[in-house]
């Protein structure tokens, strides 16, 4: 029961104060080790494709071990000495790796911004939670951006991390923080991190495999309850989860499509490039500001849903364990 209710106080605490931001927040130091680790391999290694995949591997390996070696080594530690130093550290840990307030909170100010400051102010915005070219945006192509960041990250910023916490404890989730944090730096197909960043991407690629699609399944499960369409929303989830270039990225996406009748995806620019990518649910009525509103809604009932069963199914599975090992 010590993990539940460690995890549950976690969430509690991202419900009530969102992602708290300091110089030490873990994901920053987790950063500087990607980029010192980065730099120190461009340097060792040559510039060859073969290298490059090699000391993108090697990346992954001590990234991984020395964000999920240290916090361990300090619960245990912790633990032995005292136990409810240890409790109230993993806490903490479990409580920084959450973002389902924080990922509220930054899309609802695209929402103010589109209400209450116009255009412009809404695709600065809108900027600092999407990757891509937002200057070119409308208010729909900004509503549209804003509610697929909900929705994609749903399974990044709250599920995934759930699930590994409650696997694995809170060094658990700091191996899985420590690639999707991999991912974001350095899993882009340009000229620098084509090669550099693959083992990096395709570790993603497999954590988030599970969590992605029980995310979708909850999303939808979500916008049932909270009176959304639940039947498009498992229709779309079935249907077009497929349709990203990521074997991840779609599964949100497309439960929230589905639930609020309105098509994700689509072209998009980055980089001064316009990318042809497919779209996700029926265009059955325009996006609009609202829109981002709702996402946030079936949002916060994924994740109230995620913890629930999460901590449900470990109960149970530890009770049952008990029971054969007496």
């Amino acid at each position: 029961m010590i993990r539940i209710i460690s995890i549950t106080l976690a969430c509690m605490l991202d419900l009530i104060f969102g992602d708290p931001q300091f110089k030490y927040h873990p994901v920053c130091l987790i950063g500087k080790l990607i980029s010192g680790t980065e730099k120190l391999l461009f340097l060792l290694f040559p510039a060859k494709k073969r290298a490059r995949i090699l000391s993108g591997a090697v990346l992954v390996l001590v990234v991984c071990g020395v964000s999920t070696f240290v916090p361990w080594v300090i619960l245990h530690f912790l633990y032995r000495w005292k136990f409810f130093a240890g409790f109230a550290v993993e806490t903490f840990f479990c409580y920084q790796l959450l973002a389902m307030k924080s990922l509220k909170t930054e899309s609802m100010k695209v929402y103010y911004a589109l209400k209450t400051q116009g255009v412009e102010s809404a695709r600065r915005a809108v900027a600092l939670i999407v990757g891509r070219d937002t200057e070119v945006l409308d208010e729909k192509g900004i509503a549209k951006a804003a509610v697929e960041t909900v929705a994609e990250n749903a399974s990044d910023g709250v599920i995934a991390p759930l699930f590994y916490m409650m696997l694995f404890g809170g060094a658990g989730g700091f191996f899985y923080k420590a690639v999707n944090t991999m991912d974001s730096m350095v899993g882009y197909k340009n000229e620098r991190y084509e090669d550099f960043g693959r083992a990096a991407a395709k570790t993603d690629d497999v954590l988030n495999f599970l969590p992605a699609r029980i995310c979708g399944i909850f999303l939808a499960v979500s916008a049932f309850l909270l009176g959304y369409d639940g039947k498009g929303a498992f229709r779309i989830f079935f249907r077009d989860r497929k349709n990203h270039a990521s074997p991840n990225s779609a599964q949100g996406e497309a439960a929230v499509a589905g639930a609020l009748q309105v098509q994700l995806g689509g072209d998009a620019w980055y980089f001064g490039k316009l990318y042809h990518k497919l779209t996700i649910g029926d265009n059955k009525r325009d996006i609009e500001p609202e829109d981002i509103v709702r996402a946030n809604r079936i949002l916060y009932g994924c994740g109230i849903l995620g913890w629930a069963l999460f901590a449900g199914a470990y109960g149970i599975f530890w009770y049952i364990l008990q029971m054969f090992t007496r």
